[in-house]
């Protein structure tokens, strides 16, 4: 079982840092949310790898911060492979994002390099305004997608629905997303706050931006007439009942794991979780699977970007982080539940539980919508918490 170091949290993201924070208002101009195009990524075009190598171990170590703990992994991968010491901590992004940016602002720089879930930050803030930089390996460079270059995608991962297998052997209790809206359902999902969890809250702003026709299928598939709904979408509408639903909401996956799948759990209930976490049922007997077959997805896939701090004090050592989890080599450490690396070339090593067509199951996170994901992200906060209660 893996151990993980969490920072304290400082304060939630959404208000990270007040002098930058984006405006959430359609007629108040912010630089942080402008549609302006990002700076070109830094590629060092005559790379030489053994001399990257040479250069960064004359810079001590690093310090690599990750939403997940499986950077402790990779860290002990890294040390071990180029015999430099690298610290990987685990830190939710929001955390993170507030970090970077105080260190910056001060001058004093101890983060080197990030895994970044928050896209509509670091292309909306963290970049723009020089706190961050993306930097692509040269000689990988033809690998890489050149939709996946700016930012640099590091992996895709996913959160799915998740259930007990031993409690419902029979498969998936709920099989359309409209179930969870129902009274039978209250108080049996478990996730994370969403006001606490921007990957959730983008999920919400995607699903408004390209999710609605397959939500209103959904509800016509459920419920055999067309949805009726005061709100301004589909997707606003099926928040409202969720949220309005009374779900059990964490601070973490691991707590939403152990609600569903512990192996002394007897109520049913439904995670919404991270895949990561289905290596419980190996590490402690859980007992979990993705909702397979759920209408009209299982979850959702969101990118996980890569970042350098603009002024690391190891430049050398945080391209050679980067260029190393940009191979299969680095990345195996990230996607060992699933997932799909950045790197066109290297391909899915683990089919999780019930997540048999990552394509078909999930609904993704579209790049080219992280700026509005950042812009709408206060509305969608505060239309969770009204509903909530």
């Amino acid at each position: 079982m893996r151990r993980t170091r969490k920072i304290v949290p400082l304060a939630l993201l959404a208000l990270a840092v007040a002098a930058c924070a984006p405006s959430t208002g359609p007629d108040v101009p912010s630089s942080a949310t402008s549609a302006e195009p990002l700076p070109g990524p830094s590629i060092d075009a005559s790379l030489d790898l053994d001399a990257l190598v040479a250069a960064a171990k004359k810079e001590g170590g690093l310090l690599v911060y990750d939403s997940s703990g499986d950077i402790e992994e990779v860290a002990k991968a890294f040390t071990a492979k180029y015999g430099i010491p690298m610290e990987g901590v685990k830190s939710d992004t929001p955390q993170t994002a507030e970090k970077m940016t105080r260190e910056h602002a001060a001058g004093n720089v101890t983060i080197d390099a990030a895994m970044y879930e928050d896209g509509g930050v670091l292309v909306g803030q963290l970049i723009p305004q020089g706190v961050a930089q993306t930097w692509v390996p040269a000689d990988l460079k033809d690998q890489i997608p050149a939709e996946n270059q700016n930012p640099l995608l590091a992996l895709s991962k996913a959160t799915v629905f998740a259930y007990n297998t031993k409690l419902s052997p029979g498969g998936c209790p709920v099989k359309n997303v409209w179930d969870l809206t129902e009274p039978e359902w209250a108080g049996k999902l478990v996730m994370q706050d969403p006001l606490g969890k921007p990957t959730v809250l983008s999920f919400f702003t995607q699903l408004d931006a390209h999710g609605n026709q397959a939500l209103e299928q959904a509800y016509q598939a459920k419920y055999g007439k067309p949805l009726k709904t005061e709100e301004k979408s589909a997707a606003y509408e099926w928040v409202k009942r969720i949220s309005a639903n009374k779900p059990v909401l964490t601070g973490s996956d691991e707590d939403i794991s152990a609600a569903v799948g512990a192996p002394n759990a007897t109520d049913k209930k439904i995670g919404f979780m991270s895949i990561s976490k289905f290596r419980n049922n190996e590490d402690k007997g859980y007992a979990q699977a993705t909702c397979e077959g759920m209408t009209p997805f299982a979850g959702f896939s969101y990118p996980k970007y890569v970042a350098i701090a603009a002024k690391s004090k190891h430049p050398n050592a945080a391209k050679l982080y980067v260029h190393f989890i940009m191979t299969e080599e680095g990345v195996k450490h990230e996607i060992g539940e699933g997932g799909v690396s950045g790197n066109g070339t290297v391909k899915p090593l683990v089919t999780p539980p019930g997540l048999s067509d990552w394509k078909g199951q999930l609904f993704h996170t579209d790049p080219a919508g992280l700026l509005g994901d950042l812009r709408n992200r206060q509305t969608v906060s505060d239309f969770w918490r009204v509903n909530h209660g």
